[in-house]
């Protein structure tokens, strides 16, 4: 994990600059087709921060909202400029942001807890198979 508790990160061409200010609660790839689509790979990765945490510093993103199986939507916010996806804002669990490690400024600190959605993974995608797998969502116990 980063050694600060404060990271930043931001859009490819800069014009979205963001902060947070809390080490993440959880980190993690999605396989589900939703975030297969808005990444263009086989997985999005996170890391979830509690909302009060996250600060836009520069900027304004754009959201797109597709239904969530949990309850709501789930708003994917990117670069209205660039088109760089940035964070994602469920619905369902309104405390929390879901940060992409890609737009992270040091991304070399992420360390994937889990896979999730692993009923939509395909067949070639080659998880570690030391991450515990989720078939959607991990339980909440």
């Amino acid at each position: 994990m980063s050694t600060t508790t404060t990271f930043t990160g931001g859009c490819a061409c800069g014009a979205i600059r963001y902060e947070s200010t809390a080490q993440p609660v959880l980190m993690l790839h999605c396989h589900c087709r939703d975030c297969q689509r808005a990444s263009g790979g086989p997985f999005s990765s996170f890391l979830i921060v509690p909302a009060e945490a996250f600060k836009l510093l520069g900027g304004s993103l754009r959201f797109h909202a597709s239904p969530s199986e949990i309850g709501g939507m789930t708003r994917r916010g990117f670069c209205p400029d660039c088109g760089a996806p940035v964070v994602i804002k469920p619905d369902a669990v309104p405390q929390f942001v879901a940060i992409r490690t890609a737009s992270l400024d040091d991304p070399s600190w992420f360390k994937p807890q889990m896979d999730v959605w692993t009923c939509d993974a395909h067949p070639w995608d080659q998880m570690n198979a030391a991450l515990p797998k989720f078939e959607k969502y991990p339980s909440q116990a």
